[in-house]
């Protein structure tokens, strides 16, 4: 279980995941040795898992994003699997949840522009095994992205 320092040192990487882990001692008040320790020791417990870019996919050119809430029709016991299976395979998917309740899977879908956005809604998700329900959430802004825990 992570210390106060251990949290210390998590706050500051989360705060600015490129820093050195000079920059991260000295802002989390540790010696150089002790972060790395800490850090190694968090690795290994499972809490820290890596440090990963974050893209931009506007910056990109990628202008739609739509989230994607599927129930499925659970006569068939393949319908999980065969579902799931077919939805990763579509490659303008960049995210897969699973729920319990009455929504069974939500995907976030990116697509170029409107026009890519129906095809790929056309040619790839309706074309999806196993959909009793489907409902398509347009993002419009986002207003709070936050990494940050209160550590």
């Amino acid at each position: 279980m992570p210390d106060s320092t251990d949290r210390r040192i998590l706050r500051q990487l989360l705060a600015d995941p490129s820093a050195s882990n000079a920059q991260l001692a000295e802002r989390a008040g540790v010696t150089s040795a002790s972060l790395w320790r800490r850090l190694e020791r968090l690795r290994e417990e499972g809490v820290l898992g890596g440090v990963q870019a974050r893209i931009d996919w506007r910056a990109l050119g990628w202008e739609v994003e739509v989230s994607l809430r599927f129930t499925l029709d659970k006569t068939d016991p393949r319908a999980f699997d065969d579902f799931l299976a077919a939805l990763r395979e579509v490659p303008e998917v960049t995210e897969i949840q699973s729920f319990l309740g009455s929504v069974d899977w939500r995907a976030t879908v990116i697509a170029r522009d409107m026009a890519h956005w129906q095809q790929v809604y056309r040619d790839r998700i309706l074309t999806l095994p196993h959909i009793s329900e489907l409902d398509a959430l347009m993002l419009v802004s986002t207003i709070k992205v936050s990494e940050e825990l209160p550590l």
